[in-house]
């Protein structure tokens, strides 16, 4: 789902009063001396800001193997006077930036830690003018360096917020990590019940903000069957049989256009030679959707082909030394939600994008922000600012341009700002 500016400017137009409120606090917070003082101190640190982005990006964090790159971005943490800074049972790291209001919920400003790239990877820095590139550098690293440019930019600028922050560092956004960092945060973590408003720092792009959250219901189904030899045995059943007719009937699916809703057949596995009737082969399946209720429906449409297949290969060859069956094995299971347009929290935040001098656009990603949104949080994912490329490729890039780069990163500082409310 993507909204052009027209659209968004239809939706800033019918709003409630503690919308407007919040509109004007992002101009109030702009226009004042703290604020600009805050992005001088952007500008003034940026090398500095280089500098942490080339050092978080060279400490591997592959997939659930996060541990020495949150080490290291706790010690930061540490270092800026964040209080009660701490790794949880999972890996997120956490630090609070206290606010003057001790009744009032939290505001969370993130970025994750972990990215797609598996151990042994090289991930030293190279540098070709401005840009930048390695592995992970552009997702999600630059967020993780915007973030810590953030707190500084902060204390440098003596600014108190009514709300307190609590800055975070995430595990498992990526692939098979199915969000298990944000989850715990919000539904096992020490602050579960105290966050009123969630920002995800994630890629570069200043201009988008995803207050949608896409959902995601991912299987691993394992067909098993007797097996045999592919001449000796031929005309017994065969569980690759049962998954094609499965990947071919998925395919015949028909979806509707809004929600948008996919599915992909994505990894085949399995046998064991070429002169063999396979005794087992799996195959897994991506399903996505804007919708919770269209992504549950597509699910069970898809659960209901693959009996339907194994059904029909029982009865398609002989079963005289044993049937196919399917294991469906959940994998990955990511929840829709979204935060309305209309959202003080999302009308901040497009504010903040305009007040910047960009043009913003509202979109809905698979993002750490689906957590909150399922849970009805205020909840959005923000570009870390600049321009970068190849994300999840081994030779992805950001550009770290000064004039662009601070330009993007003062987008977020200002929609934190007034979304914590600065205090007079």
């Amino acid at each position: 789902m993507k909204f052009g500016s027209l659209a968004l400017a239809l939706a800033l137009t019918a709003v409630p009063a503690v919308a407007v409120a919040q509109g004007g606090d992002v101009a109030r917070v702009q226009a004042g001396a703290p604020f600009r003082a805050a992005v001088a101190e952007l500008d003034r640190d940026y090398d500095r800001f280089v500098a942490e982005l080339i050092e978080l990006t060279e400490i591997p964090a592959p997939p659930f193997k996060e541990e020495a790159r949150g080490r290291a971005y706790a010690a930061k943490f540490r270092a800026l006077g964040l209080t009660d800074v701490a790794i949880d049972e999972v890996g997120n790291v956490t630090g609070i930036r206290p606010g003057t209001d001790p009744r009032a919920k939290l505001v969370v400003m993130s970025a994750h830690l972990d990215t797609v790239f598996p151990e042994g990877t090289d991930v030293k820095v190279k540098r070709e003018g401005t840009k930048l590139m390695a592995p992970g550098i552009g997702d999600d690293t630059r967020g993780l360096a915007t973030v810590l440019a953030y707190i500084r930019a902060l204390d440098a600028a003596k600014i108190r917020t009514r709300a307190p922050i609590l800055f975070v560092g995430t595990v498992g956004e990526e692939g098979r990590g199915d969000l298990r960092g944000v989850r715990h945060l919000f539904t096992k973590g020490a602050y579960k019940d105290r966050i009123g408003a969630f920002f995800s720092l994630d890629g570069s792009d200043p201009t988008r903000v995803v207050h949608g959250g896409v959902g995601s219901k991912r299987y691993r189904i394992v067909f098993k069957g007797p097996g045999g030899h592919s001449y000796g045995a031929f005309g017994i059943v065969n569980p690759i049989a049962a998954m094609g007719r499965t990947i071919d009937e998925m395919y015949r699916i028909e979806l509707p256009a809004k929600p948008r809703t996919t599915y992909a057949a994505s990894v085949t596995g399995g046998g064991t030679s070429v002169n063999a009737i396979p005794g087992e082969v799996f195959l897994d399946i991506d399903m996505r959707s804007e919708s919770a209720e269209a992504l549950a429906a597509l699910e069970t449409r898809v659960l209901g082909i693959v009996a339907n297949a194994v059904t029909a290969e029982n009865a398609a060859r002989s079963t005289r030394v044993g049937k196919v069956s399917a294991d469906p094995q959940p994998i990955g299971d990511r929840p829709a939600g979204a935060t309305p347009p209309t959202d003080p929290l999302v009308r901040t935040t497009a504010a903040a994008v305009t007040a910047a001098g960009f043009t913003a656009t509202l979109e809905a990603s698979s993002t750490d922000a689906n957590l909150p949104m399922s849970l009805g949080i205020p909840a959005v994912t923000i570009g870390a600012g600049g321009k970068a490329g190849r994300a999840h490729a081994e030779d992805e890039w950001v550009d770290i341009e000064k004039g662009e780069g601070v330009k993007g990163m003062s987008v977020g500082l200002l929609a934190l700002i007034a979304t914590a409310g600065q205090a007079r």
